[in-house]
């Protein structure tokens, strides 16, 4: 073969391969949802060719009961759903069929008679992380179901909640690492090795206030290299901290966020900024994290009392400059607000729905569900409220809490004993 011709091969093939890597490319399944408030657990959807408005309720694809109480929401890897709920006197563990909500596996999850599940799982692979309500933490292969390691928060680290509404949050895996929230005096948050369960750190809070009560709160961690320094953030009984994620000193604590009841919000992490909140009448603060020493300070930018701005448990979500969530102690009125200065760009004093408002965002638009029921399409839009319509979730419940989740194309909506999945996409009829 002449070196012109084997140049001419090599530039087919290059032209050929990178079209078909192109086209691989553009036709990969949408992003997965594989823990707590998705992929980076700030509630935001990557996905795209959504409804812009609901002239009549999206279709309902299908829906499974059967699987359970609790306030557990859904992880979505590749085509199984991950999730957990009490039948009679059993917490499970559930694999579900993406396409049917048919049961790929259970198992039980903690001991009979354990409260309702409330944590999302988490997926990672090969294997699944799921918390029971009374502190069960247990890797299971996710293909089957089988225990690969367990560890029990009472039992293995002294665990204690703030209050009597048993333990929630969702597991973080970060790398080779799980890092979770048992509450106990010598060991508040714990990283664990992800494969084995081998402890690699223990971390215990110091003295860092009088709001607020001792143990974990109802809170998620979540990542920040705030001040260059990698580190865990969470809200705890305590209020908001930081932990070195490198092995588990104590960084930093603002405890003027804390009530003695329930600390619940997820908080929001940017860049050196962390923005937090609680309901109970709480409020809502700014703090900015800096090196000191070989430390971090955080310095309070801000706080706007409880009747300014409070987010009870529906989450809050950054988009751009602007926090969205919904205000008001067991009120989820929508509202939006500058994070860096704590503005309120605009507020509704009435909420399509009643009672605290789960939200998740995608393509420019958030979903309020309600704890009535009520599902709400809205705008996230600093230049004011604008809503794009409503529907009801068919036999709702006064506690409909579940954060609802969008990945697929699909609004995946849990509620209590019974999953609904919704097709979204603008290839509805009726889209706009």
């Amino acid at each position: 073969m002449s070196r012109s011709l084997a140049v001419r091969l090599v530039m087919v093939l290059v032209l050929v391969t990178g079209s078909l890597a192109g086209a691989a490319e553009r036709l990969a399944p949408t992003s997965d949802w594989p823990q707590w408030r998705g992929p980076n657990r700030d509630g935001i959807s990557t996905e795209t060719g959504l409804l812009t408005e609901w002239k009549e309720p999206p279709a309902l694809l299908w829906k499974k009961s059967g699987l359970g109480r609790g306030y557990a929401s859904i992880a979505v890897v590749g085509d199984v759903l991950y999730t957990a709920g009490k039948v009679k006197e059993e917490s499970l563990a559930y694999a579900l069929n993406e396409a049917d909500g048919s049961v790929k596996w259970s198992v039980p999850l903690g001991k009979a008679g354990d409260e309702n599940p409330r944590a999302t799982p988490t997926v990672d692979g090969e294997r699944v992380y799921f918390l029971g309500a009374e502190g069960a933490l247990v890797c299971l292969e996710s293909a089957t179901g089988k225990t690969v390691w367990s560890k029990e928060f009472g039992a293995d680290f002294g665990g204690k909640m703030m209050s009597g509404w048993k333990f929630c949050e969702s597991p973080l895996i970060d790398g080779d690492r799980l890092v979770c929230t048992p509450g106990g005096k010598e060991a508040t948050v714990v990283c664990l090795n992800k494969l084995t369960g081998e402890v690699i750190w223990k971390s215990a809070l110091p003295d860092v206030g009088k709001s607020g009560r001792d143990g974990a709160g109802y809170s998620s961690i979540v990542i920040s290299n705030g001040a260059g320094v990698k580190q865990y953030v969470q809200l705890l009984g305590r209020g908001c901290i930081g932990i070195a994620a490198d092995d588990g000193r104590f960084l930093w604590a603002y405890n003027r966020v804390a009530n003695p009841t329930a600390n619940i919000p997820t908080p929001i992490v940017d860049g050196d900024y962390v923005f937090c909140s609680s309901g109970y009448g709480t409020g809502a603060g700014l703090v900015k994290l800096s090196k000191e020493g070989s430390g971090v300070k955080a310095e309070e930018q801000y706080f706007l009392p409880g009747k300014t701005l409070q987010n009870h448990h529906g989450g809050m979500i950054k988009i751009g400059e602007y926090v969205y969530l919904g205000h008001g102690n067991n009120q989820g009125f929508p509202v939006c607000v500058r994070m860096q200065t704590g503005e309120i760009v605009w507020r509704k004093d009435r909420g399509p729905g009643s009672g605290s408002a789960a939200i998740v965002y995608a393509e420019g638009k958030l979903y309020f569900r309600y704890q009535n029921g009520v599902v709400a399409l809205i705008d996230a839009k600093p230049e004011g409220y604008e809503e794009h319509g409503t529907f009801e979730i068919p036999d709702a419940e006064n506690d409909s809490w579940p954060h609802p989740v969008i990945c697929h194309g699909k609004l995946f909506i849990r509620e209590q004993d019974t999953l609904l999945v919704y097709d979204i996409t603008r290839r509805g009829e009726g889209a706009k």
